[in-house]
Parts: structure tokens; C-alpha cells; sequence
């Protein structure tokens, strides 16, 4: 099948619910040499052309010419994609949408700081490489596979593989991750990353004020677009949270296109027990942009070194959401995985 005909069928299908397309997953169903779609919960049947009936929640399409990303759509407009191209420095989501304007919260390659890329997970000065920014001769974090797990029509599990390393040289780290998109209901829908990481040397993390998880939000639901930035304890902006401790930050504001339209994003924050096998003593301090970016960082503050063979893990949650941060139980949604 020509690209143009699979972007062309992917547009006329009526879908309900979420759906996701995957490029060069092992699931790939072939008839001849036609690459077919697989659907998950299937009651419906086959319409030519790539087509999926209107009962169809979930399909995937496993297209032999796209770069391994994963697409994840909702009532057959996209909902978010899973990026994870070889010549990037990380895997990334980039777009994940509003869910009351089903445009993108996020941003990727904005000023002033292009390298900031959706929501992310990256980190720099790691044994004296760079797994955040710079060129990918200092380090990348390389994906070796999405896995769809399960999908239906309001949640879709994946997971991935993370090897840390400069070209032509061992890796340092391996990482495991399962993201879950958990649409919750029509007010907003939750990201999830179960996260592991495995020190193959001996590491070194440097003290830094750049990554590890979090997002760049576009520009219309910062401050310096418009919008608000607020901690759980009702703190707004970012010179009063920078290097602070919080459960959660969250951006939000009208949205450029249609200001009746309010919608944000969230990030939470593990407890200061989670991080321990981090090396950080308490709790962990957030950087904060009123430009867009927000993450908790575990060595903002002080570097920590770690053994070969050390494992660290940890629970990551974001929520996007319609309306503003008082209007969703930001601190139910962080007791839920956190309490």
C-alpha cells in the first residue's frame, strides 16, 4: 500500500472510541502483500480500502514504510503519538490533544529552548554525556520496540525499551516503560508511565536543571502566552515553586484558536519515600518555566552516584484536562497512585 492511499483510507474511517496505528510492531498481519488492519474487541467487519465500521473501537495498522512511531487516536481524530525515530535523542509523546478541543496541549521544538520536545524523559550530564539536548554524538536514549500490551476503546497500554549510549560505544543504562493513556471521561483523560531504569556502569548524574519527565506546553496555557501555572498549593507562577517541593504543577488557559475553550495540563510528583533509591534526600524539587516547562528533577539540586547494577523506579502521571486546575481533583487523581 502507497503512503498517500493508508493516509487517505486512515482519513474515511469512521472510528469511536480510541485507536491506535503502530509502524513495524511484531503484531503485523499480512495477506499476500497486503498489510491489514488488527483489531482489538472486534465485532464489525473489514470495509475495503483500510476502513473500520463504526463499531470498531480499536484498530492498528502496522504499515511497513512509517519510522516504529505509535499513533493513538480518539473517535478517529489523533489523541496522541509515541515518537521514537532513530535519530532523536529520546522517545517522546508529541501531540497529546485537549480533550474538549481535541488540539494539541503540548509543543515540540518551540522557542527560546527547541530541544524541548512534548512530554519527555531525558536527563543530561549522565557520565559526562547528554541525554537531553545537544547533538545525538553525546548521548541518546534509543527505543528498541513499542509493544501494544491491550487497548479498547478508553484505554491503550504500551511498552518500551530504552538503551543510553554515544554511537559506537556501550550502552550506560537500560530503561523499561509502560505508558497507559486512560481516557476517564470527556473532562480528561490520564498519562501513565510505569518506569524502570538499570545501571550498566558504574553513573555518574550530575547536579543539572535539565529533564527528567515532564512536558513543554504550547504557548497559549503559559504565562507568558496568557495562561496560569500552579501548584497544588494554590502557588501561581514560577518564581515562587522553583526548587520547591509539590505534589503537582499544572499549566492552563484559553485556547488561541477558541477562546470559550479552557484547558490545561498537569504533572505530578512521587513522594519524598519514592526517590530514595534515586539518592535524594526528601523530597524532589521541581523546575518550573513560565515559558511552558515543568518537571520534578531529581538532581536540580545535588548530583548522586550510583553502582552498576543499581535499579531504580518509579511511577510518572500526567493529566490533561478541560477547564482549570481547580475544576479536576488534581489531589484525588495524585492520592490514587500516590496515597
Amino acid at each position: 500500500m502507497q503512503r498517500r492511499e493508508f493516509f487517505k483510507a486512515g482519513a474515511a474511517a469512521a472510528a469511536v472510541g480510541l485507536s491506535y496505528t503502530i509502524a513495524g510492531a511484531e503484531e503485523t498481519a499480512q495477506t499476500g502483500n497486503q498489510y491489514q488492519p488488527i483489531y482489538a474487541g472486534r465485532t464489525g467487519k473489514f470495509i475495503p480500502g483500510w476502513g473500520d465500521q463504526a463499531v470498531e473501537h480499536i484498530t492498528a495498522y502496522n504499515p511497513d514504510f512509517a519510522d516504529k512511531d505509535l499513533w493513538i487516536r480518539k473517535d478517529n481524530q489523533c489523541l496522541a503519538t509515541y515518537r521514537t525515530g532513530p535519530n532523536q535523542k529520546y522517545p517522546y509523546l508529541y501531540p497529546m490533544v485537549g480533550p474538549k478541543s481535541m488540539v494539541t496541549l503540548l509543543t515540540e521544538s518551540s522557542q527560546p529552548w527547541p530541544h524541548h520536545r512534548g512530554c519527555f524523559l531525558g536527563e543530561d550530564r549522565v557520565n559526562g554525556g547528554n541525554y537531553w539536548q545537544q547533538g545525538r554524538a553525546d548521548g541518546q536514549i534509543l527505543s528498541q520496540g513499542v509493544k501494544v500490551v491491550s487497548c479498547d476503546e478508553k484505554k491503550i497500554v504500551w511498552t518500551d525499551e530504552g538503551v543510553w549510549k554515544k554511537p559506537d560505544q556501550d550502552p550506560i543504562i537500560t530503561d523499561t516503560r509502560q505508558y497507559t493513556i486512560d481516557w476517564r471521561c470527556d473532562d480528561y483523560y490520564i498519562l501513565d508511565l510505569e518506569y524502570s531504569r538499570t545501571m550498566l556502569v558504574d553513573v555518574k548524574c550530575d547536579a543539572t536543571n535539565h529533564g527528567f519527565f515532564g512536558v513543554r506546553v504550547s504557548q497559549d496555557i503559559c504565562p507568558d502566552g496568557g495562561g496560569e501555572l500552579v501548584s497544588d498549593e494554590g502557588v501561581f507562577r514560577q518564581a515562587d515553586n522553583e526548587k520547591k517541593a509539590h505534589k503537582w504543577m499544572a499549566y492552563y488557559g484559553k485556547r488561541q484558536f477558541n477562546p470559550a475553550i479552557t484547558e490545561g495540563c498537569a504533572v505530578f510528583c512521587a513522594p519524598a519515600a519514592a526517590w530514595k533509591d534515586w539518592g535524594v534526600d526528601g523530597d524532589c524539587p521541581w523546575l518550573v518555566r513560565d515559558y511552558g516547562n515543568i518537571s520534578p528533577l531529581p538532581y536540580y539540586i545535588k548530583g548522586a552516584e550510583f553502582p552498576a547494577g543499581t535499579v531504580q523506579k518509579m511511577n510518572f502521571r500526567a493529566v490533561f484536562f478541560a477547564g482549570t486546575a481547580q475544576d479536576i481533583d488534581l489531589n484525588g487523581l495524585w492520592n490514587e497512585i500516590y496515597g
